[in-house]
């Protein structure tokens, strides 16, 4: 049975995962705990994305679909607790947690992977339909440049991506997000 989000439980669980994982050094597969973790440190030691975002406010959320054939089998929230050019954490987190975002973009786990590898502009991909927005539109056109170095960021943080894992990789993601989802995802 999953902790319950947001308790000082969950939260002390969720830092022993994360110091367990990081054992071993980067590269990370993309949306790992590890991954996540230097996505954070690296939005929050960036003084271009702090300049561009000085007046964004609300909570935005990465929701990539589940994607079995590549070892995820279940749907992945990353919460990203932004606001005025600070962020305040980055964290994978259950379902319900990641539906309450402000903002919420969805989309599948190829399309997540064009946008970490810069084939696909995630603002573009949003007017375009390949990547599903739920809160303002016209709110993150307003930020677009925060929008574009948050991209960015998460290229500069490299990684494996789970499309291109050995079909061992792939058991070791299945099996870190299965340990993820009894502990902490629900």
């Amino acid at each position: 049975m999953a902790l319950k989000y947001g308790t000082d439980e969950w939260e002390s669980e969720y830092q022993a995962v994360l110091a367990k994982r990081t054992e071993k050094p980067p590269p990370y597969i993309y949306f790992t705990p590890e991954w996540v973790s230097l996505f954070e440190k690296m939005i929050q030691e960036d003084a271009e994305y702090k300049e561009a975002a000085k007046d964004w406010e609300g909570s935005t959320v990465l929701h990539v679909e589940a994607a079995p054939d590549y070892g995820l089998d279940v749907d992945l929230y990353i919460f990203m607790d932004l606001w005025h050019g600070d962020c305040r954490s980055v964290r994978i987190v259950p379902p319900d947690a990641g539906e309450a975002g402000d903002f919420v973009i969805t989309g599948s786990l190829e399309r997540w992977t064009q946008v970490g590898k810069k084939e696909l502009d995630a603002t573009k991909g949003m007017m375009q339909g390949k990547l599903k927005l739920k809160g303002d539109l016209p709110a993150i056109v307003r930020s677009v440049k925060a929008a574009q170095r948050l991209t960015d960021l998460s290229a500069e943080v490299g990684g494996l991506f789970p499309t291109e894992l050995s079909d061992e990789d792939k058991e070791v993601l299945k099996a870190s997000v299965k340990d993820m989802t009894d502990k902490l995802i629900g």
